[in-house]
Parts: C-alpha cells; sequence; structure tokens
C-alpha cells in the first residue's frame, strides 16, 4: 500500500464532508477551496467514492455530496482499499521480482506490513476523525452561523 496524493485527497474528502455536514449537501467547491485540492482532479475522486457507496451525490444548484451511511461505519482501510484499485498499481505480492532470497524473506516482510497497515487502517472509522478533529479544535463550516443578509 502506498500513501498517494489520491488517497490523501479521499480521505480528506470524506472527513470533510463528515466535519462540515450540515442541512445541505457539501459542495466540491467548497472542499477544494478548504483543503487545497484542485477541484478538477477531486471531482473524479468524489466520483469513485459515490460508486463505492461512500458518498452519495446530490443533484441541483444546491447540491454536492453527502455521507451514504454513518460516519462509524466508514473505515480507512475501505478507502485506501478502493483507491489502491483504482490506480491500478502492480502489487509487488502479485508479481514478485528479484532473487529468489527477496522472493523468500523480504516480500513475506512487506505482505505482513501491508496487512497490518490495512488492519490498522480498518479500525480508524470517519467518525474517529472528526473526534480527533474536534480534539485538536479545528473549525467546522458547520458550526459557523449563516448570514442570511443583503
Amino acid at each position: 500500500m502506498r500513501l498517494t496524493r489520491k488517497l490523501m485527497f479521499a480521505i480528506e474528502a470524506v472527513l470533510d464532508i463528515a466535519y462540515n455536514a450540515s442541512d445541505r449537501p457539501v459542495q466540491s467547491s467548497e472542499i477544494a477551496k478548504r483543503q487545497g485540492i484542485p477541484r478538477r482532479y477531486l471531482e473524479h475522486v468524489l466520483q469513485c467514492l459515490v460508486r463505492a457507496e461512500i458518498l452519495r451525490g446530490v443533484r441541483g444548484p444546491r447540491g454536492g455530496y453527502r455521507l451514504a451511511r454513518e460516519r462509524r461505519r466508514i473505515l480507512l482501510g475501505e478507502i485506501a482499499r478502493l483507491i489502491s484499485e483504482l490506480d491500478g498499481s502492480i502489487s509487488l505480492f502479485e508479481k514478485p521480482a528479484g532473487s529468489e532470497l527477496g522472493q523468500s524473506v523480504l516480500v513475506p516482510v512487506w505482505q505482513n506490513l501491508h496487512e497490518q497497515a490495512l488492519l490498522r487502517l480498518d479500525s480508524i472509522s470517519i467518525e474517529d476523525l472528526c473526534v480527533q478533529a474536534r480534539e485538536a479544535g479545528a473549525k467546522s463550516a458547520a458550526d459557523i452561523p449563516m448570514n442570511f443578509g443583503i
């Protein structure tokens, strides 16, 4: 498993939607601005998350994105696996290269590390990250009162 920009963008986008959720969907332009993610790149990641039923797209002029299920039911491991599949990178475990020594000693070490990392990510939910953000004092768009004055 690689920690790629796409994986970080995907996790940040889901966390942003969960943390800044209010009574209306979160628009991709808001996420892009808050997280510093290029909007064109973000849209592709968001659509992948919708197809994986992690997010739900809401159409219309006030549309955007919502979580497809509760924050506690979305795990980082699920997002990591999705992005890994999308990247289509060849895994060392599927097509090991190198010497017999490397294949018999190093590949199992890396495979074990990979499995341990995914297990750890499977133990962290978006809810856990939202709690950490609150405890760290991160501001939420849902906390900012809207100004309806003209």
